[in-house]
């Protein structure tokens, strides 16, 4: 019997307690024959289809369909297929407990196929009970360009230095053919488009994609869309990813400071580094009022620890208090940290 875990009052150890009218719809499930039997298994995926749209070969192209075990029993993905060799399904955690997640990813093989394709992938669940789920894929395969590299990696990127990527476009087909325009949703990206050569069958441009310095630091996916003079298929995606590493670390992020009476103190430090020497101008937390402390020193260097002293008030509660590190780095560059203390009542 597959039981459907429950975080309300009616529940026992955080797993619904044995009340038929719960049990029935999955019950329902179990005992039908076919499709309608196995369909919950297939509850478990909150999309099963994905159109790729138009692509050209050889782009990297996936996609990942999310699952989540509803369930209080273990679920285990045996295996998984596809009805056709232009994709290639793969199973991302197959072993889920109650609540964990995992995905079938779905490559759609550019580089081998040309043209409009769909799949059915088939996912064979052993445990806890035998079930399949089938999920579809379709998508469009453009023989006639060819982009190189088919995506935009631009790796890590220290933050506030920007970075430059080279890409080739190449049509072979209509001598009229041509790019008008490329479009980003994003504000950090630019585009220099050149045509290098034309004949009468080829098309060739230069794109240049630059990220722009005020893009934050952190992982970014993005997409620039190609629109083209081709009102069949007018646009094409162009995947660009990286890394923007910070100039300037504060660890901990999150600063516990613990559990005080009113009036303790307590000590912990922060470490602030950098890739260059630099010096702390300021540090300050406007909300601490004179409950916080910090020593601080006037070397530049690369790595600054910071002795931390909270002293705890009268009044008691949770507190969470922003620190502001500002530096002589750039035009003064910050980052902070969030502080988090609980003081006990009288």
């Amino acid at each position: 019997m597959i039981t459907v875990p429950n975080t309300g009052s009616a529940a026992k150890g955080g797993y619904l307690v044995p009340r038929v009218v719960f049990y029935v719809p999955l019950l329902f499930f179990l005992l039908t024959p076919g499709v309608q039997g196995q369909e919950w298994a297939r509850k478990m995926f909150s999309v099963t289809s994905h159109d790729f749209g138009v692509v050209t070969r050889g782009a990297k192209t996936e996609f990942d369909f999310e699952f989540e075990n509803i369930y209080e029993e273990d679920v285990h993905i045996a295996s998984v297929h596809s009805s056709c060799g232009c994709t290639t399904p793969t199973i991302v955690n197959p072993s889920l407990k109650t609540w964990e997640k995992g995905a079938i990813r779905a490559r759609f093989n550019t580089e081998s196929f040309v043209g409009h394709k769909s799949a059915t992938v088939t996912v064979v669940i052993d445990k806890p009970f035998p079930a399949e789920v089938q999920l579809t894929v379709s998508g469009y395969i453009r023989g006639d360009v060819v982009i190189s590299p088919s995506d935009v990696e631009f790796g890590e990127i220290d933050e506030g230095n920007g970075a430059e990527r080279l890409v080739t476009v190449s049509y072979a087909g209509r001598p009229t053919w041509r790019i008008a325009d490329v479009q980003s949703a994003s504000t950090h990206f630019a585009v220099r488009l050149q045509q290098t050569q034309r004949t009468d069958s080829r098309v060739d441009y230069r794109m240049v994609v630059r990220l722009k310095d005020d893009m934050p630091s952190g992982f970014f996916t993005d997409q620039l869309l190609i629109v083209t003079n081709d009102q069949a298929n007018q646009s094409i995606p162009l995947t660009v990813r990286g890394r923007v590493v910070p100039s300037l670390t504060v660890s901990p992020a999150s600063l516990a400071l613990g559990v005080l009476e009113p009036g303790a103190e307590v000590t912990k430090s922060l470490v602030v580094r950098a890739k260059h020497p630099f010096k702390i101008v300021n540090l300050q937390c406007d909300d601490a009022g004179d409950c916080l402390s910090f020593k601080t020193s006037e070397v530049a260097k690369q790595t600054h620890v910071i002795p931390v002293t909270y002293r705890a008030g009268e009044e008691p509660g949770k507190f969470a208090l922003k620190i502001d590190v500002e530096t002589d780095i750039g035009a003064g560059l910050r980052a902070s940290c969030l502080a988090t203390v609980t003081v006990k009542g009288s």
